[in-house]
């Protein structure tokens, strides 16, 4: 599912040419991880595992009790972390076709299987996040800039998790949001739109960057942006639009 927010905008010939700039890049300099090839993904890179464990070192990280994280395997150093660390891990499922899944790091004994997406069906559970409340927001981006400007793979479903999480008060304005790249995914300019989600620190395997966050935040899910089918292939969007559209009576 691609929302058609995004196959309309013009932006998306400068976002696509971005990524595939990245991808080449990361592909050429020997950075890129597997899974391979990274092209339309979120990418591995070499040295994933030493962001991850810096942004362990983050104080927005240490005091977070609850986290979520993007199911990718460029963050899979960080899910696992945050396991070994005693924190409930909060993961969207893929496509958000099954929603959300909770692990809590009590219940597991191999972290690193409970890490990833086979893994977090077994050991986790399904979840509405409502009710639940997030501390911090690890995202995965394909590039980013130092205003806090972040594009994704081009699916749309990193931006379409966070406005979920908004639209139930797990996540809020103040919650800080992460993401752990290559520093080759650093850029001068991401072209960013109101739905967009920029983030306030980029880590890499050798520094920690606080962002000017000169983009403001989506609040909610923009219903106008999702396709028609959209309510079909996440069970959940069709109860939050029940919800929005009683709520609009």
């Amino acid at each position: 599912m691609k929302r058609e927010g995004y196959l309309k905008s013009e932006f998306q010939m400068d976002k696509q040419f971005l990524r595939e700039k990245i991808w080449r890049e990361l592909e050429a300099s020997g950075a890129a991880a597997f899974p391979k090839p990274i092209r339309g993904r979120i990418p591995n890179f070499v040295g994933s595992s030493e962001a991850a464990r810096r942004l362990g070192s983050l104080p927005a990280y240490l005091s977070a009790k609850s986290i979520f994280v993007n199911p990718d395997a460029a963050q899979l150093a960080v899910r696992e972390m945050a396991l070994r660390g005693g924190k409930q891990l909060l993961m969207a499922t893929p496509r958000l076709r099954h929603g959300f899944v909770l692990i809590d790091p009590a219940k597991v004994v191999d972290f690193r299987q409970a890490a990833s997406i086979g893994g977090a069906f077994r050991h986790g559970r399904k979840v509405s996040p409502r009710g639940l409340k997030v501390d911090l927001v690890v995202e995965g981006s394909v590039a980013v800039d130092r205003m806090g400007g972040r594009v994704g793979k081009g699916g749309g479903y990193g931006d379409l998790e966070f406005a979920i999480l908004c639209e139930l008060g797990t996540v809020t304005e103040e919650t800080p949001v992460v993401t752990t790249v290559h520093p080759l995914q650093i850029v001068a300019r991401v072209p960013m739109e109101e739905h967009d989600v920029p983030v306030d620190y980029i880590v890499t395997p050798d520094q920690i960057i606080k962002t000017s966050r000169h983009y403001p935040r989506p609040s909610g899910i923009d219903w106008d942006l999702l396709p028609a089918d959209a309510l079909k292939q996440i069970p959940l969007l069709a109860e939050l639009r029940k919800e929005h559209d009683h709520g609009c009576r």
